[in-house]
C-alpha cells in the first residue's frame, strides 16, 4: 500500500471522494492555460482558479500532503469539476477575477464589494450641464471620474460651479426658469437659462472646466491670473474680484501634495495594511493630479493569506468592472506582478503599470495611504469586537445555544389596509446586512389592518421551502437564519410560531419586542416562549442593538410602503389595457385629457393618436366597450365586464380628470436607493 493511499484513508472518505472525482476529471483537462472551477454537492462552486498549464495545476490537488487544512477541507467537498480553456495566462486570471466576483466562491478570497462608483459628467448641449452620474454612461456627456464617494464627487461639483460657473439643474428646470435661481446669487452658475451669459462665452467656461478635469489647473490658473491682472488695469474690477474668486476655489483643492499629488496625473494607490488574520485595503483614486477620495475594503480570506497575495487576488476583482488607470501603486511587492500587468493591460487596452515607490510624492501619497488603511482596520477591529460582545448578549438572553450570525428582523407597514407590505432586515456580525433585505407585497385574502394575517403570509413566503426539502438541507444554507425578531408582542410571537410549525420549522427560536402602554422606547418588552415577558435596563448595550435591528425594520417597512403607495396612486385603468404601455398612456392623456374621454371617445377619434395603430385602437375601444366586442365575433377575455364597470367609475371620483392629465408625468419613487433590494417571492 502506497503512503498516499494509506493518508487517504487515514484522512477519511469525503476526501477520498474528492481526491476520486477530481483524477476522474484529470482525464479530460488539457495543458493549456485556462480556468478550474470546483464544484461541490448541490452545484455550489468552491473555488476558482486560474493556471498556465491546467492539467498540472489540478494535479496538485491529488498531493493531499503538500495542501494546507483549507486545501484538504475543499477537496473533501468536491464532486466534480469545470474547466474553460483560454489563449493565455492573462486571459484565464482576468476571467478567473470574472468568475469569482460573480459565483463568490467560499475558498477563494473574495472582494465584498457592490456598490457603483460616482463619475462627474459635462452633457453635450447647447448650454452643457454638470452633473453626477452613476451606471450607464449616456451618449455624447463626457466623464471624469472615478470618485470614491458621494460625498467626494459632490465637493468636486461644487469646487467648479464656484470656479466655472457652470449649470447643474435638469433640462426641465433649465427650460422653464424665467428668472435667475439662488445658484446665481451665491456665484455658483452664470444662468444660462434667462440669458445672463453668451452662448460663446459659456462655452469657454466649458472648455475651461474640462482643462481643469483633464489636470491643467496650473496653466489655467496662470490664464486666469492674466485675464484678471487685465481687467484690473482696465478698472473693471467686479470681473476681476470674480475671477480671483474663481481662482481661489479650485487653486484650494490642490493644497497638500500628500493629498493633492502634482507629480501623478492619472494612477490609483492601493495600500494593504494586515492585523489578527483581517485585511483593509485603502484604495486613493487621483484623476487629473487631483485626489477624487479613497475607500476603505475588507476582504473576506482565510487567516494565512500573505498582504500580498490577498491585495494581488483584490485588485483583479476590482477592475473586473472598470477601466484600470494607467499606473498601480501598491505598498508591497505582488507574487505575478508582470502577469498582473498584462491582465490589467489587456482589460484596459493600453499599458498599464504596477509599481512599489520607494521615493518621492509617489512613496509620500503611498505611506499616507497605508497610514489610512491601518487605522480603519482597527476601527474596524473594534467595532466587529464589539459587535460581537452585543451577539454574545443576545445569545445569553435568550438562552441560544451560540452566537448568532443572522438575525431577521420583520415588521410590517400600510395605512388602513391600503398598500400593505411586509419587511424583513438582516443583521449580523458585519452589521447590517442590505443586500440580504426583502420586500413582501402582501397578495392574499388579508382583512385590511390584519397584522396577524400579513405576518402568516410573509412567513409562509419565507419558508415555504422548508416543508418540500427538509429542515435538515434547509438549516445548510448560508442564509438560514439563528434568530426571528419581531416587531410585536406575544400575539405576533404565536402567530409566527404557528406559521412556523405548519412549515417544519422547529429549529428558530422567535423573539418578539414591544413597547410598553406608554409607548416609551426604553422600556420595550420582551417575549420568547418558554419565558416570562422581561425588561432590559435602560442603558443595555444589548437593548440599544435590539431597538436598532427594530427601528430599521421599521424605516425599511415605511419606505417600502411609501413607494407602493406612490405607484398605486399614479396605477390608472389604461395600464390594464392590454399593449399600452406608458407612453402610449401619455398619448392618449395629452390628446383627450381624461381617462372618461378615452373611455368615451369613438374608434376613429383613437386610431388618430400618435403611436395609436387601428389593431391597438380596437384593444382600447373593445376594453371599454365589451358589447362592441360581441359584434365582431371576438370572445370575452374573462374580467373585461369587471374592468368596464365599477372601478372606472370609482378611478374618475376618486382623482378627476385634472388629476388623470398629470399622472404619466409623475415620477416613481423607489424605496432605500443605496441598495437593489429583491421583492421576496
Amino acid at each position: 500500500m502506497t503512503k498516499e493511499k494509506m493518508r487517504l484513508e487515514n484522512d477519511g472518505k469525503p476526501v477520498v471522494r474528492g481526491v476520486r472525482a477530481i483524477k476522474e476529471a484529470l482525464r479530460t483537462i488539457p495543458s493549456n492555460p485556462g480556468v478550474y472551477r470546483m464544484i461541490g454537492q448541490k452545484g455550489e462552486v468552491l473555488y476558482v482558479g486560474k493556471a498556465l498549464n491546467l492539467k498540472k495545476r489540478v494535479t496538485s490537488y491529488t498531493h493531499l500532503q503538500r495542501l494546507p487544512n483549507r486545501l484538504k477541507t475543499m477537496v473533501s467537498r468536491t464532486v466534480e469539476m469545470e474547466i474553460v480553456v483560454t489563449r493565455t495566462e492573462a486571459e484565464a486570471l482576468l476571467l478567473e477575477a470574472n468568475y469569482i466576483r460573480k459565483m463568490q466562491p467560499h475558498f477563494n478570497i473574495l472582494l465584498k464589494d457592490d456598490k457603483s462608483y460616482p463619475w462627474l459628467a459635462i452633457t453635450r448641449d447647447e448650454f452643457p450641464r454638470l452633473m453626477r452620474h452613476r451606471g450607464k454612461p449616456q451618449k455624447g456627456a463626457a466623464y471624469w471620474g472615478p470618485f470614491a464617494t458621494s460625498r467626494a464627487v459632490m465637493q468636486t461639483q461644487q469646487v467648479l460651479e464656484r470656479s466655472f460657473l457652470l449649470r447643474s439643474c435638469t433640462d426641465a428646470v433649465f427650460s422653464s426658469r424665467t428668472r435667475p435661481c439662488l445658484l446665481y446669487q451665491i456665484k455658483r452658475c452664470s444662468a444660462p437659462c434667462v440669458g445672463r451669459i453668451s452662448t460663446p462665452e459659456y462655452r469657454n467656461l466649458v472648455t475651461q472646466a474640462k482643462e481643469f478635469l483633464n489636470g491643467g489647473a496650473q496653466t489655467l490658473q496662470q490664464t486666469l491670473t492674466r485675464e484678471m491682472e487685465a481687467a484690473s488695469e482696465a478698472m473693471a474690477y467686479e470681473r476681476a474680484a470674480l475671477i480671483r474668486d474663481r481662482i481661489r476655489s479650485f487653486t484650494s483643492r490642490m493644497a497638500s501634495s500628500a493629498i493633492n499629488p502634482t507629480t501623478i496625473d492619472e494612477a490609483d494607490v492601493m495600500a494593504i495594511a494586515q492585523q489578527g488574520g483581517c485585511s483593509c485595503i485603502q484604495v486613493v483614486f487621483i484623476r487629473g493630479g487631483r485626489n477624487n477620495g479613497n475607500r476603505a475594503f475588507y476582504p473576506v480570506h482565510d487567516v494565512d493569506e500573505t498582504a500580498e497575495d490577498v491585495l494581488g487576488a483584490f485588485m483583479l476583482q476590482f477592475y473586473d468592472d472598470k477601466t484600470p488607470p494607467p499606473q498601480v501603486l501598491v505598498n508591497v511587492g505582488l507574487p505575478e506582478e508582470k502577469l498582473l500587468g498584462e491582465a490589467l493591460s489587456l482589460q484596459r487596452g493600453r499599458k498599464v503599470q504596477i509599481a512599489v515607490p520607494q521615493r518621492g510624492e509617489k512613496r509620500m501619497v503611498t505611506d499616507h495611504a497605508v497610514l489610512n488603511a491601518r487605522e480603519a482596520l482597527e476601527r474596524k477591529m473594534a467595532e466587529s469586537a464589539g459587535q460581537k460582545q452585543l451577539l454574545d448578549g443576545i445569545a445569553t438572553l435568550f438562552k441560544l445555544p451560540q452566537s448568532p450570525k443572522r438575525i431577521e428582523t420583520y415588521d410590517n407597514s400600510h395605512i388602513m389596509g391600503q398598500s400593505p407590505y411586509g419587511v424583513m432586515i438582516v443583521g449580523g456580525p458585519e452589521g447590517f446586512n442590505k443586500r440580504a433585505y426583502r420586500k413582501y407585497a402582501i397578495r392574499g385574502p388579508v382583512a385590511p389592518g390584519d397584522d396577524f394575517g400579513m405576518m402568516r403570509e410573509v412567513m409562509n413566503r419565507r419558508f415555504a421551502h422548508v416543508a418540500k426539502e427538509g429542515e435538515d438541507k434547509a438549516a445548510q444554507s448560508p442564509d438560514w437564519p439563528d434568530l426571528l425578531l419581531i416587531d410585536g408582542g406575544k400575539g405576533q410571537v404565536s402567530t409566527v410560531q404557528k406559521m412556523l410549525a405548519e412549515l417544519q420549522v422547529t429549529s428558530v427560536p422567535v423573539v418578539g419586542i414591544a413597547k410598553g402602554v406608554d409607548r416609551n422606547a426604553g422600556r420595550e418588552w420582551f417575549h420568547k416562549e418558554g419565558m416570562e415577558p422581561f425588561q432590559l435596563p435602560e442603558r443595555d448595550p444589548v437593548l440599544f442593538y435590539l431597538q436598532r435591528l427594530r427601528d430599521e425594520a421599521h424605516r425599511f417597512a415605511i419606505t417600502t410602503h411609501r413607494a407602493g403607495r406612490s405607484k398605486a396612486f399614479v396605477h390608472s385603468t389604461l395600464d390594464d389595457v392590454p399593449g399600452i404601455g406608458p407612453v402610449r398612456k401619455k398619448a392618449l392623456l395629452t390628446r383627450f385629457g381624461s381617462l372618461r374621454n378615452v373611455r368615451q371617445a369613438a374608434l376613429e377619434e383613437l386610431e388618430e393618436v400618435p403611436g395609436i395603430n387601428r389593431e391597438t385602437a380596437q384593444s382600447i375601444y373593445g376594453f371599454f366597450h365589451p358589447e362592441w366586442i360581441r359584434t365582431q365575433g371576438v370572445p370575452l377575455e374573462e374580467g373585461t365586464e369587471e374592468n368596464n364597470g365599477g372601478l372606472v367609475e370609482e378611478e374618475e371620483m376618486k382623482f378627476g380628470g385634472n388629476r388623470l392629465k398629470n399622472l404619466s408625468r409623475l415620477p416613481e419613487v423607489t424605496a432605500d436607493k443605496g441598495h437593489e433590494v429583491e421583492e421576496a417571492p
